[in-house]
């Protein structure tokens, strides 16, 4: 079998296309993350620079514990929103940078059994057995691949759901109205 020479260059330029979509769509993941910092941290600073000034004003030590307690949940709400975004961004830019991935995989399977149909056919008489065992190694491999395909994809579903509870767990710990203990004498 020889190969085509317009065939692999078909295959090198598509190979090249699937790594660069996929370095831009990680620039672009780190661009958005690199943008999510920079304004958490913006908030942050403003909103503990003007806590500072609060405190600072506080006329006795009962209204420098009552905005110091009320700190607490904006920060929390802040810190989970952070997260939250976060594992958007992370996930959004797997799934466009798993895309390119999957159609080259799809269009390499596509490719290597056209081929190896040519191959076949050309074959000499007898070697129907490793033709065989070459297709069912391809087939297997391709079914390892979904197999994988597929768990990862579950296991990005169940982090979801796992961080979606945690949130409103957490927002729901944090929004409860503190009581105050009884000091024991």
């Amino acid at each position: 079998m020889n190969p085509q020479p317009e065939l692999i260059l078909a295959e090198r330029n598509a190979a090249v296309d699937a790594v660069l979509t996929t370095v831009s769509v990680a620039f672009d993941a780190a661009e958005r993350l690199a943008a999510l910092n920079l304004n958490t941290l913006r908030a942050t600073f403003d909103d503990g620079s003007a806590a500072i000034r609060a405190l600072l004003d506080a006329k006795d030590p009962q209204a420098f514990f009552s905005i110091q307690a009320g700190l607490a949940q904006p920060f929390a709400e802040r810190t989970l929103a952070w997260f939250r975004h976060s594992y958007e961004i992370g996930t959004q830019g797997f799934e466009a940078a798993a895309k390119p991935v999957e159609q080259r995989v799809a269009q390499m399977n596509q490719t290597v059994a056209a081929e190896l149909e040519r191959a076949a056919r050309a074959a000499p008489v007898g070697s129907d057995a490793a033709v065989a065992a070459l297709k069912s190694g391809i087939a297997a491999a391709n079914s390892t691949f979904d197999q994988v395909n597929r768990a990862t994809r579950q296991a990005i579903q169940m982090a979801e759901a796992n961080l979606a509870a945690a949130g409103d767990a957490a927002a729901k710990a944090v929004s409860a109205p503190v009581t105050k203990g009884r000091k024991s004498a």
